[in-house]
């Protein structure tokens, strides 16, 4: 008889879903009204500074990358032979992809300078549109775009001996 009962309410304990109508709608709220200038937050072997907590609400940078942010990376990126744009610092990474690309040029010797994304949402906004690559790290080596973790690492998998 408890199998007749199960097949008779096929749904019995699922849930479903509310029509678009009865759900709540979502509101994102732009916490930053402008983009500070784009010298704030950039330093080189500085630790981040805590950031004020946006608990609850979505936050979402609107300002593009302006000139003066372009040309301060611009002065970054050629002012250093190797620069990792990465989520945490070299001593303490807070992302996997950004602690294998810190791995890969510790096991090459190569001195790098990084720059902490989580510390400042204005230049991990700008970086996106000025390497037209969305996501992080990004490697830069004598002032280009290297690439990220995926390519850091197919370009040192194909360079070891076999």
């Amino acid at each position: 008889m408890a199998a007749s009962a199960t097949a008779a309410r096929p749904l019995a304990g699922a849930s479903v879903p509310l029509p678009l109508s009865a759900r709540r709608k979502l509101v994102r709220v732009a916490l930053l009204p402008r983009a500070p200038p784009a010298v704030q937050g950039l330093s080189l072997g500085r630790p981040a500074q805590a950031q004020p907590s946006a608990r609850g609400r979505s936050v979402r940078c609107l300002a593009a990358l302006n000139p003066e942010m372009r040309a301060t990376l611009d002065k970054v990126v050629g002012s250093n032979k190797v620069v990792l744009f990465m989520k945490g610092t070299k001593d303490f990474p807070q992302c996997g992809f950004s602690h294998t690309v810190v791995q890969i040029l510790r096991s090459l010797d190569v001195p790098f300078e990084t720059l902490d994304v989580l510390a400042n949402e204005a230049l991990r906004q700008g970086l996106k549109e000025y390497s037209s690559w969305p996501t992080f790290p990004q490697l830069y080596i004598d002032g280009e775009f290297f690439g990220g973790c995926d390519i850091t690492v197919g370009i040192y998998a194909f360079s070891l001996p076999l």
